[in-house]
């Protein structure tokens, strides 16, 4: 659908009835919520969801990852809940070392073997959300990957990540990929834009996030690492099944290498036939890499990526939550 939301072609035309529908049923459920004929609860520790209004991945799990370290580095103890997209289990579940993508999705996998935090899976993120902080009472805040318009959770600070490609032809879904109007970012409390233009609103905080990335690993060793100028001039195939395969062939790019690329859609489940290629090397997201354990043929090599955020975002949440705790400063 990707193409379609990039311009209001006759494809999006047709689909925009359903998408006026959309936005209805949209606005009528937020509204549900704030008026309580929906019913929302409250942690008792502070809340804060990363998100975005754009279907698709936009960086949220690198930011909530970057997030929990520097808020680990300041003395909090935070955990961490997402839906576990793609995932075929159904139930809330702690993620484990020894768990697969399969079974609890591919970002909380990521995040859970990343972080050091504690990693709750849920459809229903307050019953996550319970859950985690039953199992680890030592928590003291809670980041929620991906919970913008997820309201039955109540929250204290929302940040909304907006990548490179923007917001595309503005319409909703399907005719365009806006979960939520554009106007929705005016109310966050920090709009992080990574790699991307900065929309013409005043008074929202706003935060630069870029990725980066120069050492890779192999897949079925990590401890086996290599730099782009070890792989440069072999035949290589990348591989991302991402919200943008374009922005991880484009890193490869920029590190000098030349390759095939295979986009795949974002959470894909590989399959052996996927990585059936003739080459030299195969080479792919650290998110991929995730679901991919033992179905090449040819040695695979795994890029990690660090998010790096400026102004310092942590601090901004920090002194948030501080003002909301004790309440602002008397001049």
């Amino acid at each position: 659908m990707t193409e379609v939301w990039r311009g209001r072609g006759l494809r999006a035309w047709l689909l925009l009835p359903f998408a006026l529908l959309f936005f209805a049923l949209a606005r009528l459920r937020r509204l549900a919520y704030r008026r309580g004929w929906l019913k929302s609860g409250k942690l008792p520790v502070p809340v804060v969801v990363v998100g975005n209004i754009v279907a698709g991945g936009a960086g949220k799990t690198p930011l909530t990852l970057w997030l929990a370290e520097r808020l680990r580095a300041a003395g909090r103890r935070p955990g961490i809940v997402s839906r576990g997209y793609g995932r075929v289990t159904h139930d809330i579940r702690k993620v484990g070392a020894g768990d697969t993508a399969h079974e609890v999705g591919d970002e909380p996998l990521l995040l859970a073997r990343r972080c050091g935090c504690p990693v709750v899976v849920g459809a229903d993120r307050l019953a996550a959300g319970r859950a985690l902080l039953a199992a680890h009472p030592e928590c003291d805040l809670l980041l929620c990957d991906d919970g913008l318009q997820h309201y039955r959770l109540q929250r204290d600070v929302e940040i909304a990540v907006i990548d490179r490609r923007g917001l595309m032809n503005g319409w909703p879904l399907p005719a365009g990929p806006l979960r939520e109007p554009a106007s929705r970012l005016r109310e966050v409390d920090a709009l992080v834009l990574h790699d991307a233009v900065a929309p013409p609103w005043p008074g929202v905080p706003r935060f630069t996030m870029r990725l980066t990335g120069q050492r890779f690993h192999r897949l079925d060793d990590p401890s086996v690492v290599c730099g782009a100028e070890q792989l440069a001039g072999l035949k290589l195939h990348a591989v991302a099944g991402i919200g943008e395969p374009q922005r991880f062939f484009d890193h490869l790019a920029r590190l000098g290498l030349a390759f095939e690329a295979h986009p795949f859609p974002d959470h894909h489940p590989y399959r052996a036939a996927d990585l059936e290629f003739s080459g030299d090397a195969i080479v792919m997201t650290e998110k991929d890499a995730l679901k991919c354990a033992g179905l090449a043929r040819l040695p695979v090599w795994v890029l990690p990526v660090e998010a790096h955020v400026e102004p310092d975002l942590a601090r901004h949440v920090l002194a948030i939550l501080e003002k909301k705790t004790n309440g602002p400063a008397i001049a």
